[in-house]
């Protein structure tokens, strides 16, 4: 039988949240958040249900998690579930060379938690429901993110040479004796550009080797403050953590090289270079690391910066996320600079996040030009509609003007002439052809001659032979009979009035 689902008590992880985004995505109890308890076993429940389906998928929403973050946990479910024997089974959605650790409570861990990190995760629960499987289904965005700050540090030393091979083994021992002080203030140090000039008061003799340097707050172990807080002060804490880092980094910094006034660099061939410390200053920075970008995706912490996903890159001392251009792609969560596509290929759109967005230009001509098939359909089909419609007005009109224009005479003649035929055909009368002078030339009358008997030639020679030489009056046409089956004679009287 199915539990009531409590909000349990979560994670020691405090600086974990699901951000909602927007209203139903954890179900219809329409939760505000997701309540996180801290290693101090704080807990808080509601009532509900399992749900009665064998399979449900949830989507839990968007996790934001600060990077190089200490040991950290994501819960299979964001409540807990209080089941028998479930089993859990975590997936990423990529394939991922590293493999995912995972504990006995199903929870997945993270460890320094990085840009590569990020990604879509999803973890699935199992158990048995009166003898049925049981399962549900569990989706995470997971974002990386951290809070802008840092310091950046200008050092200068004095030297007798100037020469990259010396530079770079004086830098090499100076990195190794600030591995203490990085350990001591839970820090990053890292050196950025290194340059040699001429002294100003011995331009030929002495050198002058600038290096600048950056300070990381976010070291091994920094937050671990803040593991204890409760998730709604997380972000505060971090805060007062970044900037009580920042100064106990500067006074480090500053006594270090009071205590270290020159550094001595020895090497084959020669007794000892000498590099003098003359300088050291400090500035507050306030900006995003490369591959981060302030997005205003975490409701909690407007100004931090969230890691750009694939398809878009951050350049160093940006605060934004860009999409790709055109002809580049990027893969992976985080990068600085998008990846060119090869082989003179290019892509569509900006924003490609897959080497498959990669075609060559006839590729993408020919897809531009399918992609403006519809806009071309849209233009023209109107127009070939407006053709036809006129086409076919043109043609009624035609046709009307042909009817009517047609003339009344003509329809007259044809009308009689299918009467004459009709009553020809029917009682099998040849009709005469016209004679000289007589009424019979007008265009009115019509001879037909009915073939059909073989009787009628004879008795038309007859009828010819008998009437030579006595012509009938004018005016009086005679009809003879052409065979003996039909004994009588149709005689048709003209009754015109004869002047």
């Amino acid at each position: 039988m199915l539990h009531p689902v409590q909000w349990g008590r979560m994670l020691c992880a405090p600086r974990f949240w699901v951000d909602l985004g927007e209203p139903g995505v954890l179900g219809a109890v329409g939760m505000l958040t997701l309540v996180l308890c801290s290693c101090s076993g704080q807990t808080a429940s509601v009532p509900g249900h399992l749900p009665d389906s064998p399979s449900q998928e949830h989507k839990a929403g968007l996790v934001f998690i600060h990077m190089d973050s200490s040991l950290y946990s994501l819960p299979c479910s964001p409540k807990e579930m209080e089941v028998a024997d479930p089993t859990y089974r975590w997936v990423r959605e990529r394939a991922d060379p590293k493999s995912l650790s995972v504990t006995e409570e199903g929870h997945l861990l993270f460890q320094h938690f990085q840009a590569s990190d990020s990604g879509n995760y999803s973890c699935t629960i199992s158990y048995m429901d009166h003898g049925l499987p049981v399962s549900q289904t569990f989706h995470y965005n997971v974002f990386g993110y951290h809070m802008p700050g840092g310091l950046e540090t200008l050092l200068l030393f004095q030297s007798k040479l100037c020469e990259d091979e010396w530079t770079k083994r004086f830098l090499w021992d100076l990195q190794e004796r600030l591995q203490q002080l990085e350990t001591e203030q839970r820090c990053k140090l890292q050196f950025t550009t290194t340059s040699c000039l001429p002294s100003l008061n011995n331009p030929s003799d002495e050198f002058i080797i600038q290096v600048q340097l950056e300070v990381s707050f976010f070291g091994p172990n920094w937050d671990e403050h803040c593991k204890s807080q409760h998730v709604e002060m997380v972000i505060d804490c971090y805060r007062e953590t970044i900037q009580h880092n920042l100064e106990q980094v500067r006074l480090a910094l500053t006594r270090f090289f009071k205590e270290h006034k020159s550094f001595h660099v020895t090497g084959a061939g020669i007794s000892g270079i000498i590099f003098t410390n003359e300088f050291i200053s400090f500035l507050e920075i306030k900006q995003c690391n490369m591959g981060y970008g302030q997005t205003k995706q975490l409701q909690r912490c407007l100004d931090c910066c969230i890691v750009c996903p694939p398809g878009t890159f951050s350049p160093p001392k940006s605060l934004q996320c860009s999409s790709c251009p055109i002809g580049t792609y990027s893969m992976i969560y985080g990068v600085t600079f998008c990846t060119l596509c090869k082989d003179d290929m290019i892509t569509q759109v900006p924003g490609a996040s897959s080497v498959t967005e990669c075609v060559t230009e006839r590729t993408e001509q020919a897809v531009s030009i399918i992609h403006r098939i519809p806009l071309l359909l849209l233009i023209i089909l109107p127009l070939l509609l407006a053709i036809n419609f006129l086409f076919i007005l043109i043609s009624c009109y035609w046709f009307q003007q042909e009817y009517w224009m047609s003339s009344p005479t003509a329809s007259k003649k044809a009308g009689i002439s299918r009467v004459t035929e009709m009553v020809t055909k029917f009682f099998r009368i040849p009709r005469e052809g016209p004679k000289p002078g007589s009424p019979a030339a007008d265009d009115n009358d019509t001879s037909l001659l009915d073939t059909s008997h073989p009787d009628t030639s004879t008795s038309q020679g007859s009828d010819e032979e008998h009437t030579h030489g006595a012509p009938s009056p004018p005016g009086t046409p005679n009809f003879a009979a052409l065979t003996d089956e039909g004994p009588a004679v149709l005689e048709l009287e003209d009754r015109r009035d004869t002047p």
